[in-house]
């Protein structure tokens, strides 16, 4: 199937289905007039020219870009955190408990823990937040 012929216009492709199950995509200048066609009976199966055309199972587009500036800000946080905290790996949450418990004297760390034991730590007010990245000991 071709994409749509109007150059510049912003168009919407549906995946289609007729009553008697063929699979089928179509472009349309916008929702309005898919539901305009279809209220009107002129939407036909491009397969075998049947009627009874509906939406079927689509995925919407998910963009993968990130926004600028937002690769720079992420490259900031690690190097400060890298620069600034110990790594303590898988032993975060033990050391975190440690720490807030007066066991080990307070430090900036940073490491991996599971979902159970994060959550542990927060309901023991054991002040965490996650990173919005992999330490690079786990990135390869």
């Amino acid at each position: 199937m071709t994409g749509p012929r109007q150059t510049g216009a912003a168009m919407i492709r549906y995946a289609l289905r007729c009553e008697d199950g063929h699979d089928f995509e179509s472009w349309f200048a916008n929702a309005d007039a898919y539901d305009t066609l279809v209220s009107k009976g002129h939407l036909t199966c491009a397969v075998c020219g049947g009627g009874g055309v509906r939406k079927g199972l689509m995925a919407p587009k998910v963009s993968t870009d990130v926004p600028a500036g937002m690769a720079d800000a992420l490259a900031a946080i690690r190097r400060k955190v890298e620069s600034e905290a110990t790594y303590v790996g898988d032993g975060f949450a033990a050391e975190a408990r440690a720490q807030h418990l007066g066991d080990k004297p307070a430090r900036a760390i940073y490491g991996e823990a599971t979902a159970p034991q994060a959550k542990s730590l927060l309901e023991d007010g054991v002040p965490i937040a996650p990173l919005p990245f992999r330490p690079k000991a786990k990135s390869n």
